[in-house]
């Protein structure tokens, strides 16, 4: 019989102490690991470059399949480019506008331009509802998708804690033809043929609705069957991102010779598109202007033009010059710098917004150090500002321009 090492000996023994301490002592050790990293180092927060992807770190949530998800404002995604006439890559636009948004969050949004933090206003609830789930397939079937997913989120109840002051519900109640609060949504898109089941959707409830358009092409354009002659005139074909416009004041969505231009300077077909598109409804300021007329006097003509309408903002990022934002599907050169844009942006405050979108992101034409997305983003985060200035009927109806950062509730006269 083979009689055991005293080293052999020895180890056993000490396996038999160090099971015996684990019996013993080892639950209570464990549990005080357990909080550990919480009682040294507190919540496990996101850094800007961590946690689930939402519009700036906001909280996220699946609005169409939770009624009970309440907000005053949502953030939207509109995953959708097969209406486009050039390079596709819009679909992206959601994901890569987010990405954009990673160094903003809700507790440091206060910014020099506004003087304020649109997340911390009085209650007002921010949230992201994601994506709709869009056809790539089916035209028809996308567009209805959006209208509906929009329709959906436009009657849900405001939250119970909102305050009236900077509240939904003391623009939109006042603005809705049934006078009840209704929430607002900042949409990312996709191409910019989603604002055409979006007015349909925000038709049911303001009627007619002013727009304000920023982008470099009219988009009023009918359809043209020489531009693609082998397509067939199918009824869905007529509708793209050149020509919802049209389609829209056909259907009697925009209030007539209320809505404008910004920023305008593709290549046209003849003097008759721009015939056209004033019989759509649009007046006309050219990126050109910004130096005839200079930023203060577009600013007063958007204003004016407008005036105490509900209005709807759409904005494509290819309003700024390509050489800034690359990212999307139709670039014109000579834009807008984004200084100018966010400047026009920030005399608009205070107007009866109902709505916004920001269109034409397509991340596969960015720089790898993503410019137009951050552009994008910071353009969103002015989005939600203007949407929750003071509101003033005299500042609505035009007569007197809000100047962010001078103060609460600071006006000036609208010469500038």
């Amino acid at each position: 019989m083979r009689i055991p090492s005293k080293f052999a000996i020895l180890c056993a023994a000490i396996s038999q102490l160090v099971t015996a301490h684990h019996g013993a002592g080892g639950g209570h050790a464990h549990a005080h690991d357990e909080e550990l990293w919480k009682s040294k180092y507190g919540e496990q927060v996101d850094l800007p470059f961590t946690g689930p992807l939402s519009f700036s770190h906001l909280p996220y949530a699946k609005c169409l399949d939770d009624p009970s998800s309440l907000f005053d404002i949502a953030i939207l995604g509109l995953p959708f480019d097969t209406t486009v006439t050039y390079r596709p890559g819009a679909r992206f636009g959601p994901f890569g506008i987010r990405s954009g948004s990673r160094r903003q969050r809700p507790d440091i949004g206060h910014t020099f331009g506004w003087g304020m933090n649109p997340y911390k206003q009085n209650g007002v609830k921010i949230i992201d509802c994601g994506d709709v789930p869009i056809s790539p397939f089916d035209n028809t079937l996308a567009i209805d998708q959006i209208s509906v997913a929009y329709s959906t989120l436009l009657s849900r109840p405001l939250p119970p804690v909102t305050s009236a002051v900077h509240s939904s519900s003391s623009v939109t109640a006042s603005l809705s033809q049934h006078k009840i609060p209704h929430p607002r949504i900042v949409s990312l898109g996709g191409d910019h043929t989603i604002v055409l089941p979006i007015l349909r959707s925000l038709n049911k409830i303001y009627g007619p609705i002013s727009v304000i358009h920023f982008d470099a092409h009219l988009d009023t354009w009918p359809p043209v069957k020489e531009r693609y002659p082998a397509m067939s005139m199918t009824e869905q074909s007529q509708v793209n991102h050149g020509t919802f416009f049209w389609k829209a004041s056909q259907e009697g969505l925009i209030k007539q010779d209320a809505s404008i231009h910004a920023g305008i300077r593709c290549k046209l077909a003849g003097p008759d598109d721009l015939v056209h598109d004033s019989s759509v409804g649009f007046e006309l300021i050219t990126t050109d202007d910004i130096e005839d007329l200079g930023i203060p006097e577009i600013i007063k003509r958007i204003r004016r033009r407008v005036g105490s309408n509900p209005v709807y903002l759409s904005l494509d990022i290819d309003v700024i010059d390509p050489g800034l934002a690359p990212a999307t599907g139709t670039p014109e050169a000579g834009g807008w710098t984004t200084r100018e844009v966010k400047r026009i942006l920030r005399g608009l405050g205070g107007l009866n917004f109902v709505g916004f979108d920001l269109v034409e992101v397509s991340p596969v034409y960015d720089t790898n150090a993503e410019t137009t997305s951050l552009i994008a983003a910071d353009i969103v985060h002015d989005f939600l500002s203007m949407m929750l200035q003071p509101r003033d009927e005299k500042v609505a109806a035009g007569t007197i321009h809000y100047s962010p950062g001078l103060g609460e509730g600071a006006t000036t006269r609208d010469e500038l």
